[in-house]
């Protein structure tokens, strides 16, 4: 499979080392190509990693993902060209962080709306399916920890997209995937994500995730 990943950042790349790791193709979108740790990224891919732009990434994956920095992903999805997402998966990564001086980062939208639906505003022909953005980057590939894997939480509107998405989260190493439903549910699950930070913040410790609990 052709993955295209709209970012550059430490998610994109933890995410692009998942995918060619598994053997799938990954072009990492840009707009700055040139920085050395991503000429290093692409060098390590063994030939399954590439870097372009925006635009080249959104044409060039049958799947995509959204990785951008939380507040700038609609300038970067107009950049890629909206056309480009159509009848696609997409996963969207995101969180809406603001980040303060001297305080942990907090939402700038929630309660009401969220990123993943501002998302799937922006891309109405798109199947939009929240993911990955409630554990750090370190720990989305193989994920090992004491007791087991953590739960990956999810949302979105189509059945099937999610179900696809599931499988890549099995295949990433989440045995345990959650649900929540529509894609209304990405304002919890970015909430969550401000959970995860201010935890580890107090805990000194980012090695951490969140488990739901059966019986």
């Amino acid at each position: 499979m052709k993955v295209g990943i709209l970012g550059s950042g430490d998610v994109a790349r933890s995410l692009g080392t998942g995918f060619t790791t598994l053997g799938h193709e990954t072009k990492l979108g840009t707009r700055h190509a040139e920085q050395p740790k991503l000429v290093d990224w692409a060098k390590s891919a063994q030939g399954k990693g590439s870097i372009g732009s925006f635009s080249d990434a959104a044409g060039f994956g049958e799947m995509l993902v959204v990785a951008t920095h939380g507040v700038a992903t609609p300038d970067a999805v107009r950049m890629a060209g909206v056309r480009r997402f159509d009848g696609k998966v997409v996963i969207d990564t995101t969180n809406p962080l603001l980040f303060k001086e001297g305080a942990p980062p907090s939402l700038s939208i929630g309660h009401t709306t969220s990123a993943g639906e501002q998302l799937q505003k922006l891309l109405p022909k798109a199947r939009v399916v929240k993911a990955f953005n409630t554990i750090g980057h370190m720990h989305f590939f193989h994920p090992s920890f004491p007791g087991g894997p953590p739960d990956m939480f999810i949302c979105g509107n189509d059945a099937a997209a999610k179900q696809t998405v599931v499988g890549v989260l099995h295949d990433f190493g989440w045995s345990s995937v959650v649900d929540t439903g529509g894609i209304e549910g990405s304002r919890e699950l970015e909430s969550l994500c401000v959970l995860w930070v201010k935890s580890a913040l107090v805990l000194g410790n980012w090695g951490i995730g969140f488990k739901l609990l059966r019986k």
